[in-house]
């Protein structure tokens, strides 16, 4: 167990049980931990400290405010957050299922019925979301989970914003997948950059 991985265990001890670790990212680290009052699995999300540093405690929970407003069947929301021992972090529901990502690494293409439920549960939950003013800024498969016969986006929490934002940055910085920054928005540079 990490340090930090062991700090924030102790420090959450009396809401959430870390059981073990989901998935690492370049932004964040998510967790499987056990809500203790209610009972349930749950995603617990942990920004990486040098991104918390970036981002601050107080922008960081005025964005996640703006995203868990959001209540859509095809958005996972927001449960809880906070900052404790120096760690960012919010929880969402565990969905048991698997991302879109693994399916297309798993199976290659798929079949022209599922990609238009797919999609269609995707673009209702991104229409719902920027007309309540909060772009997701890092759609990808990763973050399209399948669980149940739907589509559901997740990662809505991290540096949501403005929909009438363009500058397509998080607190200075591009924010999106590396890969999708390879081929422009790198060359370009922060200004004139858009959204992952």
């Amino acid at each position: 167990m990490t340090a930090i991985r062991a700090s924030l265990a102790d420090a959450l001890q009396d809401r959430y049980l870390l059981e073990r670790e989901l998935a690492r990212g370049g932004m964040a680290t998510v967790y499987l931990a056990r809500d203790l009052k209610h009972g349930r699995p749950v995603a617990l999300k942990v920004l990486h400290r040098e991104l918390a540093s970036v981002v601050g405690a107080e922008r960081f929970l005025r964005e996640i405010e703006l995203a868990a407003r959001l209540q859509h069947p095809h958005i996972v929301p927001l449960l809880d957050s906070g900052e404790t021992s120096g760690c960012l972090w919010y929880t969402m529901p565990y969905v048991e299922g698997e991302s879109l990502r693994a399916r297309l690494d798993r199976e290659g293409r798929l079949p022209v019925a599922d990609v238009v439920s797919i999609l269609r549960d995707v673009a209702q939950a991104l229409a719902y979301a920027h007309a309540r003013g909060v772009v997701h800024r890092d759609i990808k498969p990763g973050h399209v989970l399948l669980a149940g016969g739907v589509a559901v986006v997740t990662d809505f929490g991290s540096c949501s914003g403005p929909a009438r934002s363009t500058r397509g940055t998080c607190c200075g910085r591009l924010h999106g997948s590396r890969l999708r920054y390879q081929h422009g928005q790198a060359r370009r540079g922060t200004e004139g950059a858009r959204g992952g």
